[in-house]
């Protein structure tokens, strides 16, 4: 298979926080409760992890 094939056949998944659509191969994925939440990277991981401990405090 080659490079093209490869990235055709990726799966793509949803940022948590931005939506943006990123290969499953290079989604963080940290496990949230009874689900799992995919990010494009630190940045939103972040942003989501704050929304959840004030949720959590509120």
């Amino acid at each position: 298979m080659n490079a093209e094939n490869k990235e055709a056949n990726e799966v793509l998944l949803q940022c948590e926080v931005c939506l943006k659509e990123i290969p499953e191969s290079t989604a963080s994925n940290p496990e949230a409760d009874e689900y799992v939440s995919h990010f494009c990277g630190l940045e939103c991981y972040d942003v989501w992890r704050e929304k959840d401990e004030k949720k959590e405090e509120g």
